[in-house]
Order: C-alpha cells, then sequence, then structure tokens
C-alpha cells in the first residue's frame, strides 16, 4: 500500500457506552418471501447513534429461553433510524427459526423489545474509486444501508445469495451500482455459488473497497479467494461471519 493511499483511505473507530433503549412497534411490512421490515418508535431513541451502515445493536428477545445462562440476544443492523422523530427500523431475514425470527414473525403494533447499542462503530472513508458488496440475506440490510450512504455516482458491484427470485427485495437506485442476484435453488453451495458469479476476471481498475458478509464459513472462504486469487488489497477487504450454521447468536470479525 502506498503512503498516498494509506493517507487517502481512513478507518475511524467509534466506542460508545452501551444504553438499553425501549422500542414499541408502529408496524411492519414484508419486503421479500424471506424478510420483514419493522418500523420502532420509541423516545430513547433521541440520541441513538449508528455511524457505520454495518453497526450492530443486541435485541434481548422477550420471553425466549434462556442461553447459556442469560437471555436470549441477537445481532441486528439498524437499517434507518431518525432521532428527531425518534423512529428506527430493522430488517428481520426469516430464513431461520430462532428466537429473533420467532418474535419479529409474530410482532405486532404495540409491542416493546429492548436494545442495546452499538458499542463501536468502524467508519470507512468513502473516496474508494469503486465498492464491492457480497452476502446472504442477513447481509442485506447492511448493503441497503450502505448504498444509501456512499456518494452519487460510485461504482459499486453488489452480489447476494438468497433462495429464489422472490426473496429478492428491491435495493436504493444509484446510477453506478451493478445488482446480480445468486439463487440457491440453482444448485452448488453459497461460497461456490458467489465465487462463480464473481468470475476470474481482474477486478475493476483504481482502489477499492470489498465488504463480505454472512454464513461465517461462506464469509471466510470468499474473502480468501477476493484476496489470493483476484488480488484485492487485505486491507480494504473487510469480512463477518452475521451467523454460524449449527451456532446460535454467533458473530465473528474474519480476519488473518
Amino acid at each position: 500500500m502506498t503512503g498516498d493511499t494509506a493517507a487517502r483511505h481512513q478507518v475511524t473507530r467509534i466506542r460508545r457506552e452501551p444504553r438499553r433503549r425501549t422500542l414499541t412497534v408502529a408496524r411492519t411490512e414484508k419486503l421479500g418471501a424471506q424478510m420483514l421490515r419493522i418500523h420502532f418508535t420509541s423516545p430513547d431513541l433521541t440520541d441513538f447513534e449508528s455511524a457505520a451502515p454495518d453497526d450492530h445493536i443486541k435485541l434481548f428477545l422477550p420471553g425466549a429461553e434462556i442461553e447459556n445462562g442469560r437471555p436470549a440476544m441477537r445481532d441486528y443492523t439498524p437499517r434507518a433510524f431518525d432521532t428527531v422523530a425518534g423512529t428506527l427500523v430493522i430488517d428481520f431475514a426469516l430464513h431461520d427459526a430462532g428466537p429473533a425470527t420467532a418474535w419479529a414473525m409474530a410482532a405486532g403494533p404495540g409491542d416493546t423489545i429492548q436494545i442495546g447499542g452499538p458499542r463501536g462503530s468502524a467508519v470507512v472513508t468513502d473516496d474508494f474509486d469503486w465498492y464491492m458488496l457480497i452476502g446472504d440475506e442477513t447481509a442485506l440490510p447492511a448493503i441497503g444501508r450502505r448504498l444509501e450512504e456512499l456518494r452519487p455516482d460510485v461504482p459499486v458491484t453488489a452480489i447476494m445469495i438468497v433462495d429464489t427470485g422472490d426473496d429478492e427485495i428491491k435495493l436504493p437506485a444509484l446510477s453506478g451500482l451493478s445488482v446480480h442476484w445468486v439463487h440457491r435453488s440453482e444448485g452448488g453451495d453459497d461460497a461456490s455459488r458467489i465465487i462463480a458469479a464473481l468470475g476470474d476476471q481482474p477486478l475493476a481498475p483504481g482502489e477499492g473497497y470489498v465488504w463480505i458478509a454472512g454464513e461465517s464459513s461462506t464469509a471466510r472462504a470468499i474473502r480468501a479467494h477476493v484476496i489470493d486469487e483476484l488480488g484485492h488489497p487485505r486491507e480494504w477487504t473487510k469480512a463477518a461471519g452475521y451467523w454460524t450454521k449449527g451456532v446460535a447468536d454467533a458473530h465473528e470479525r474474519i480476519g488473518d
């Protein structure tokens, strides 16, 4: 990495004191066959902060069974928020059968839930020549939010895997956006399907930022392909495991 690149691209890390807030469901809407959006309101949101599109908050799930000696909690992306209006939006992928999915599917106006965080943010400067965003259903909220927050006209490639075409959702419109939906119904595991979609062609010229999220082993395999096979700099390839097969409440930052 050149000195100019180091000076140009920065990651600012923000830490916050954890605080619990109580949210009330205002309304729900279905985005696709397996995505549910819940709109919340709360007077506790007047000082809510979330500086990065891949921030996560903890949901403390009411009525859920104790896990590892504590009440069930799950990490979710704050998809959108308005501190003046006191509103927060969270998108729920409905492909699993965990306590968060069960709560979301049963939620209706007037229901309440507590959240904590975000504890911190890693804010990446929006000064790359291009972006590539890769993920499964659990990554869609962060991908959608990042698309909304990027500068206009910057080239972005989004590669997302879902079960079928019915699970595709509408993404923010950007003039530089190229969208590729991959379907599990066509066969193959998630990693191999996404790697096939990436192909073996060189990445776009210039300096890019690649963001990957989804099941932990899948995100790790895609990250390795992007770095080792496509030659993208590891310092600008961020990957996270938003869930792990067979493990409850797993969230993993993937690196060397």
